[in-house]
């Protein structure tokens, strides 16, 4: 049976210009955007989530922006839920809807959904945070490695959300991820239209740089100081957040944090084109190419 409605969702890396694009889709064909991006749920993450403005906001309804608080354990499963509900309420008003995010994990549990993987214990969860905070990336990577070598090989073990998820899963199940990993895609009752944006790198990379000098002069310094006393949950292990923490424990200087906070975006970057490029039928376009991609949709919709 063909399928009436269809979800367009933009991807790609971070600062390439998704959300701008993800506007004037919306705008375009009428409709709202769904976030899935894995920080910008949380209403106290503002500065260092790069989250939309507040005129980005009002040009056109937006979902999962601010809907939760750092407070909360929040989910890639407890996203596919709340999102597949939203969506299935405004594919009753419009045609199309607009997703747009960064984050594989969480685009996939929208698009195709989730293995179901056992939830650890608060105990585990943070001793392993803990681990984290002490020693580093590092212990935790061999120690993934030596449990789980097939899932070693292909995550993004440079991430340490993923990499404590995976050890949290031996430790609560006795098996590991890979062992409930079947990578099998659930029936979605939409069709799936997926718009990849990347550029030259070294453009992408100066654009990265600029948006964390603006992050820094907008007060991210602040930002992650009033959440010190969530800087155990798994969405402030990440960029922007993890190097100022690091530079408020006098473990670096200020300038060397930001200078990482560059680094690790740039990487961040590269890991996310490389998933992205593996991930669906992505279709690749420059950032300006905003009428083409229109053209390309509208010529597909029929």
């Amino acid at each position: 049976m063909a399928k009436s409605k269809t979800l367009i969702v933009v991807v790609g890396p971070t600062a390439v210009g998704k959300t701008a694009l993800s506007i004037k889709l919306a705008q375009h064909f009428k409709t709202a955007i769904i976030s899935a991006d894995s920080r910008q749920f949380y209403k106290e993450m503002n500065i260092g989530t790069a989250k939309p403005s507040s005129l980005e906001l009002s040009q056109a309804p937006h979902y999962f922006i601010s809907s939760h608080s750092i407070s909360e354990e929040y989910s890639a499963g407890d996203f596919e839920r709340e999102a597949l509900t939203t969506l299935s309420d405004l594919f009753k008003k419009n045609e199309v809807v607009i997703a747009v995010g960064g984050s594989g994990l969480f685009v996939k549990a929208l698009t195709d959904g989730l293995d179901d993987l056992p939830k650890a214990s608060d105990e585990i969860r943070h001793s392993l945070n803990l681990q984290f905070k002490n020693e580093g990336l590092e212990p935790l990577k061999k120690q993934l490695e030596k449990i789980d070598p097939e899932y070693y090989a292909k995550a993004d073990v440079e991430n340490p959300q993923r990499v404590i998820r995976a050890i949290e899963v031996y430790e609560a199940s006795g098996n590991p991820i890979s062992f409930y990993l079947k990578n099998e895609k659930s029936e979605r009752s939409f069709r799936v239209i997926t718009i990849g944006l990347n550029t030259d790198r070294q453009v992408l990379y100066d654009k990265i740089n600029l948006r964390v000098d603006l992050m820094m002069k907008q007060g991210l310094l602040n930002e992650v100081q009033s959440l010190q006393q969530f800087r155990d949950k798994p969405a402030l292990l990440t960029v922007g957040y993890a190097e100022l923490f690091d530079f408020l424990d006098d473990k670096i200087s200020l300038p060397d944090a930001v200078s990482q906070i560059k680094q690790n975006s740039r990487r961040y970057a590269k890991r996310q084109i490389t998933w992205f490029k593996k991930y669906g039928n992505t279709v690749w376009f420059e950032p300006k190419e905003e009428e083409k991609i229109i053209q390309y949709l509208e010529y597909t919709l029929k």
